[in-house]
């Protein structure tokens, strides 16, 4: 993992975030490998150098696309992983013999494991059967478009081994894709999950017709409750207010690229969840996460309102207006973290 190793990268996912990621490695000088489970796609890919499903109008760099994982992951010693969350467990277990054994992961996924609570990380740690220390994650202000438009974007890369953080730095660094190393693996995995919930709240929100005095509100009310949680889990106080978490968290919920918001926007419209995920047409990590990043919250013992509230909407019927007159009916405090 010296700066001299070169890389051969392989990227589990062909979505709009594998596709994206795969192109900012190809861009960095990394020869990579992407697998999906659509062969249109990957021979799209391969062949045409686009994915008009997920990337529409985006030139790609030469990259192999493959339906077959032993082949994309022949000989890589760079792993990402860009699943979606709640199939990251099973996927990973029926690639984990193809996986090389010095190979660094990386999660590019915003969630936490329904049933188990768990980080991401954690869950490719367990199921690959390795040490945190070969695992890397990837957060920040990652809108997939904007990124494989090549527009400027910063992002965190964090992990407890110095030498892997670094190496994943230097694999995806280029002209237009800057990471920042960070150890808070806790804090940085955190805020990605925890934010998609906060963007559909700010999406039921501005679907209700509210505007930006309540979006604001929102937002900022949802990064104390973030922090609250980030803190009871040992994480870093200052994580919170940079890329991974403010950052990402303002991106998330005021682009409308974002599919949270998108979503959250759709059902404060009057959608059925049903149709509003057909709508989007796409994963939207927080319609899943929502409840396990609750459940996780209150076996810690920490108050998430707005998350509550998300929870309540989409997955026990609560209307919109109700959630927002709870949250407003709350008693009085003095504003900060504690409160």
């Amino acid at each position: 993992m010296s700066g001299t190793t070169p890389v051969r990268a392989a990227v589990l996912g062909s979505g709009s975030w594998g596709t994206t990621f795969a192109m900012v490695l190809a861009d960095a000088g990394c020869e990579v490998r992407l697998w999906g489970r659509d062969e249109t796609v990957a021979h799209e890919i391969t062949h045409e150098r686009t994915n008009a499903r997920y990337l529409p109008g985006v030139e790609l760099p030469p990259i192999v696309a493959t339906t077959d994982a032993a082949t994309a992951l022949a000989g890589a010693n760079l792993v990402v992983v860009a699943v979606p969350s709640q199939v990251a467990r099973a996927t990973l277990a029926r690639l984990r013999p193809h996986v090389e054994p010095d190979a660094v992961v990386v999660s590019l996924m915003k969630g936490v494991e329904l049933s188990t609570d768990e980080r991401m990380s954690q869950v490719i740690a367990e199921v690959l059967e390795i040490p945190e220390q070969r695992v890397v994650v990837v957060s920040g202000p990652n809108l997939a478009l904007e990124i494989a438009a090549r527009q400027p974007t910063a992002t965190v890369v964090a992990g407890v081994d110095d030498e892997a953080t670094r190496f994943v730095a230097d694999a995806c660094s280029n002209a237009y894709f800057r990471p920042y190393t960070n150890r808070d693996v806790i804090g940085v995995e955190l805020c990605g999950a925890a934010k998609n919930v906060i963007a559909l709240a700010v999406g039921m929100a501005q679907g209700r017709g509210f505007g930006y005095n309540t979006t604001a509100t929102v937002i900022t009310r949802g990064l104390v409750e973030i922090t609250r949680l980030g803190l009871a889990l040992g994480a870093d106080v200052e994580t919170f207010s940079g890329l991974a978490g403010m950052g990402d968290l303002v991106a998330t919920c005021t682009s409308p690229q974002s599919r949270n918001h998108r979503l959250g926007r759709y059902v404060g419209e009057g959608m059925s969840l049903e149709d509003a995920v057909a709508a989007t047409g796409t994963t939207a990590e927080g319609v899943k996460s929502c409840r396990s990043v609750l459940e996780l919250a209150q076996h810690h013992g920490v108050d998430m309102p707005i998350t509550a509230g998300v929870v309540a909407v989409l997955h026990e019927g609560l209307p919109v207006d109700e959630m927002a007159r709870g949250l407003l009916a709350r008693p009085q405090k003095a504003e900060g973290v504690g409160a």
